[in-house]
């Protein structure tokens, strides 16, 4: 199953094709495009799927996503990690 997983924008920056962020996932951080998200800023929460920021949602409701995620044993299945942790930087490995 592919979700959307909340994180934490901690970088931006335009490349030639797209605007593109690196996203923290409770310590788990991706390239993501903020290409559908213009108005997100570092700082900002969104929802990507599939290596895509779809949505900008607040603190809360992005800290309670993560809480249920976890409490439903998704959040590292999406995140791709595995039962031994996970690196910060998977190459290919987009949510």
């Amino acid at each position: 199953m592919c979700l959307g997983v909340p994180g934490k924008i901690v970088e931006v920056w335009d490349n030639a094709f797209m605007r593109m962020g690196k996203v923290d996932f409770g310590g788990v951080t991706r390239e993501v495009s903020l290409a559908y998200v213009p108005e997100a800023q570092v700082g900002d929460y969104v929802i990507v799927h599939v290596g895509f920021a779809i949505s900008v949602l607040n603190e809360e409701e992005a800290q309670e996503t993560l809480a249920l995620l976890a409490e439903m044993g998704q959040l590292e299945e999406e995140l791709g990690i595995g039962a031994e942790g996970g690196a910060d930087e998977v190459p290919g490995g987009i949510p």
